[in-house]
């Protein structure tokens, strides 16, 4: 039936000229490879696509770092409760994302590509499980809360000394290990993974794949629920849809 519709549209000059298979659906929360292929399912023409592909995996990571520094500056320099609460919001979806999306793609990488690649993984997954239990208790608080600027700042005081090594050293290090079409490819499944990780501190959670992936996959859906009724800042950029005033 669907083949005889297709030769009559054609005879009515429809201009169907070619019916297109969808790619196979990227394979999602699992460390790369050298012998995987990435696949994504959105268009090429996508623009989150397309800036994935133009990146290494060094400058992906570096504009979240940005990000998250922009939201910590937005808090500190408010003295609005209303807005302080929405970039804590902002700030805990970000760094959350971020974190577990480095543990499930880049730090295999580094434990399969660089000859001390183990010692340096598992150092960088002990600086974020130190950072998520004060990400747990940060996000816990209210901007009226007397803790919540210190809670804060100790957070960042640790989290900026393990970025700048990130990328000053760790960082510098993988790419050099990497062909530049790995690092694009790597970039880009770094991206897709925050899609479906968690949005909210579990420090309790597993810090390795399988285990972070399966229970990445348990968690990310409460969280987003509970993304829907909370505050966001109103301006473009990467964050998930309003819900409302939220809180």
């Amino acid at each position: 039936m669907f083949r005889q519709s297709l030769r009559l549209a054609r005879k009515r000059n429809f201009g169907l000229r070619q019916l297109s298979v969808p790619p196979t659906p990227i394979t999602l929360l699992r460390p790369y490879s050298d012998n995987q292929t990435i696949r994504d399912s959105r268009s090429p023409n996508d623009p989150a696509q397309t800036l994935s592909q133009a990146g290494s995996i060094s400058a992906v990571i570096k504009e979240d770092h940005r990000q998250i520094e922009k939201y910590h500056d937005k808090i500190v320099n408010s003295k609005d409760h209303d807005t302080q609460r929405r970039y804590q919001n902002a700030f805990v979806w970000e760094l959350t994302r971020h974190a577990i999306a480095e543990e499930l793609v880049v730090y295999p990488s580094i434990e399969t590509g660089l000859n001390n690649g183990k010692e340096i993984a598992d150092k960088d997954r002990e600086e974020h499980q130190v950072t998520k239990e004060q990400l747990y208790k940060f996000q816990n608080l209210t901007p009226n809360d007397s803790n919540f600027i210190p809670t804060l700042e100790s957070l960042m005081t640790d989290l900026k000394i393990h970025i700048k090594q990130e990328e000053e050293r760790d960082l510098v290090k993988l790419e050099e290990a990497l062909r530049p079409t790995r690092s694009r490819d790597l970039a880009q499944q770094f991206e897709m993974t925050k899609i479906f990780t968690p949005t909210r501190s579990h420090p309790s959670a597993p810090n390795k794949p399988p285990y972070e992936t399966i229970a990445g996959l348990m968690t990310a859906p409460l969280d987003k629920l509970g993304d829907i009724f909370r505050a966001w800042p109103d301006e473009p950029g990467p964050r998930p849809a309003s819900g409302g005033a939220g809180r």
